[in-house]
């Protein structure tokens, strides 16, 4: 059986730097849903790339041009973005940002 975890603190999270730019904190996961936190400096580059999860995307600070499919488009901080399984996606920081990636079923990829 497994066990169910209800809470998840912040400090205890690592960060994990993924490289020009980009660095990732695996906020919570638990069953089918997992939060990850994506900070950018400004100029950073979330590439295209696409997966078999369902994804929301809040922006939590900053200022991005994203891309999902064929359609781009510039978000700001309290905007939110959905990324259906599959779909090509990535982004352009303009400003100094932080983004909230909620995904299901969670990313085992991410989970080492």
């Amino acid at each position: 059986m497994i066990k169910i975890k209800n809470y998840f603190f912040y400090n205890d999270s690592k960060k994990e730097e993924l490289g020009n730019g980009v660095s990732r904190k695996i906020l919570a996961y638990n069953g089918n849903l997992m939060t990850v936190e994506v900070n950018f400096e400004k100029n950073a580059v979330g590439n295209l790339h696409s997966h078999p999860h369902e994804q929301m995307t809040y922006v939590l600070e900053g200022e991005f041009v994203f891309k999902i499919g064929n359609e781009e488009k510039i978000v700001k901080a309290g905007d939110v973005l959905y990324k259906q399984p599959n779909i090509e996606h990535g982004c352009l920081c303009l400003k100094k940002g932080k983004l909230i990636d909620i995904f299901t079923p969670i990313r085992e990829d991410f989970i080492k």
